[in-house]
């Protein structure tokens, strides 16, 4: 059987960048957390931060320092979590909402890892999932 366990991402100071993720989150950095590596528990997963000294930050979008990963963090009102981030050290660096009011902005946290703040009005999210708002056809 496959579980995934962790999600890993490189940096050069792994209790920084926990946390910031753990105010992003709002949940706790693990009490086992250390220098070298960090994390915050998700249910069965774990979002860890792992020290690598001789670290390069991806350079969003060019591609010649690929971005390597991103996270996707499904929000209710994005004026306020968009204040939020920027506040906790956070960069705006692309605007994709529709004049609907559904989209996505691309951030690069302090070290430049982007992640985005997603906005999908009338979705639900549930354990299992989303579930979608009926559209009209």
């Amino acid at each position: 059987m496959l579980r995934l366990t962790d999600f890993i991402i490189d940096c050069p100071d792994p209790m920084k960048l926990a946390a910031f993720y753990s105010e992003v989150t709002g949940r706790p950095i693990k009490e086992s957390s250390s220098e070298d590596w960090a994390g915050i528990q998700f249910g069965e997963i774990e979002l860890a931060f792992i020290r690598v000294d001789d670290y390069r930050a991806p350079q969003w979008p060019d591609s010649e320092h690929p971005k390597q990963f991103h996270l996707d963090f499904e929000v209710d009102e994005i004026e306020s979590e968009q204040h939020r981030v920027l506040d906790l050290g956070a960069t705006l660096r692309q605007d994709f909402f529709g004049p609907e009011g559904y989209g996505w902005q691309v951030y690069t946290d302090p070290i430049g890892h982007p992640f985005c703040l997603c906005r999908n009005r009338g979705v639900i999210w549930t354990d299992q999932g989303p579930i979608w708002p009926k559209r009209d056809e």
